[in-house]
C-alpha cells in the first residue's frame, strides 16, 4: 500500500536565491510544487546524492557560509 501524502510539518526556511530557483526548476520538471519536490528529495536522499561529492561540496558551502550571511 503506498504511503499517504500528507504535509505533517511546516518550517521556516532560508534559501539564497540560487538554490530556489534549483528548487523552483527541478520540482517544474519533475511535475510537483516546492513541497513535494522537496519531500521526495528528503525521502530518497541517500539514492540521489553520491556521498563522495556531498561531502565535499558540503566543506565547501560551511566554508564560505559566514560570508554569505552577510
Amino acid at each position: 500500500m503506498p504511503k499517504r501524502f500528507r504535509l505533517t510539518r511546516r518550517f521556516p526556511v532560508s534559501m539564497t536565491e540560487d538554490g530556489y530557483r534549483r528548487l523552483r526548476k527541478f520540482a517544474q520538471q519533475a511535475g510537483l510544487d516546492e513541497g513535494e519536490a522537496l519531500s521526495f528529495l528528503f525521502e530518497n536522499f541517500e539514492s540521489v546524492t553520491n556521498g563522495e561529492n556531498l561531502a565535499a561540496r558540503l566543506r565547501l558551502f560551511n566554508s564560505e557560509l559566514e560570508a554569505r550571511k552577510r
